[in-house]
């Protein structure tokens, strides 16, 4: 659970001012007073972290929350592998949960409500320290053609219930394609802070290579309280069994009712001011 009623804590910063591939100095403060940041002489952020505290950017433009819509991801990269699980979390309406020892986590929030972002935050689930040397948001700069490869309402409760798509339903999959997840977390349980997915081939314990390093040490991907949709980049090895096996999609408290297949066409990219 995130640490509330903390003091925010500022920290000055005499690096170049942010742009759409460098966001670094948006991030100058923690969730939790005891922890510290430091902006560097190379331009990186070193955050000492506590379990659950909080590097915050804040994305206020003139004390009000910003619209993100036209970019399809943010993107944080380590200097060195993480030595604990992060974790994204946009104005608590997404998260993407990243496990220990990755270089870069990314947060994809193409199609999700983010038209009203007032801050970003990178949490860590055990005390370290982690050196960020970049922050970059990536323009939405494509549209995603949607095809429906399974309808239907699967309720997963605590790992009672799953689903099984069939392989001729990505016979026309490619690597970089996205699966979309559409569904509903159930909160009808206030104690409950955590919902999971878990994507397998279908017939095997072997998850999807595409969202490795957003899984825990059982294989789950998290998904935030408010998300109504989770996606999977697909890799070249995850079109080969996939085709060949088919998938398997369960997981914990959350309700299913529709998967896509998302294949990118590109357009012309907005040369505009940034929202931000």
């Amino acid at each position: 659970m995130l640490m509330t009623g903390l003091l925010l804590v500022a920290c000055g910063s005499n690096v170049a001012p942010e742009d759409d591939h460098n966001l670094l100095t948006k991030f100058n403060s923690t969730w939790n007073i005891y922890e510290k940041l430091e902006h560097n002489d190379d331009g990186s952020v070193t955050y000492n972290a506590l379990p659950w505290g909080g590097l915050v950017g804040s994305f206020m433009k003139k004390n009000l929350p910003v619209d993100l819509s036209e970019y399809e991801s943010i993107t944080f990269v380590f200097d060195q592998p993480t030595s604990a699980a992060t974790q994204i979390m946009v104005s608590e309406k997404l998260k993407t949960w990243g496990k220990a020892g990755i270089s870069s986590l990314t947060c994809e929030f193409d199609g999700q409500d983010v038209h009203s972002v007032d801050e970003i935050v990178l949490q860590a689930s055990d005390t370290c320290t982690i050196t960020v040397s970049n922050i970059y948001m990536t323009p939405n700069d494509a549209t995603w053609e949607s095809t429906p490869i399974w309808i239907g309402n699967c309720e997963f409760d605590n790992w009672q219930n799953g689903f099984v798509i069939d392989g001729d339903k990505f016979n026309a999959a490619e690597e970089g394609d996205k699966l979309e997840f559409i569904f509903s977390t159930d909160t009808t349980d206030p104690n409950r802070t955590y919902w999971l997915f878990k994507t397998i081939y279908s017939g095997t314990d072997e998850t999807l290579e595409g969202n490795d390093s957003h899984l825990n040490e059982w294989g789950c991907a998290s998904v935030g309280k408010q998300s109504t949709a989770y996606r999977i980049v697909l890799t070249a090895k995850d079109v080969v069994n996939l085709r060949e096996k088919g998938l398997f999609v369960n997981g914990f408290y959350c309700k299913v009712t529709q998967c896509n297949l998302l294949r990118k066409t590109y357009g012309e990219v907005d040369e505009g001011q940034s929202a931000y």
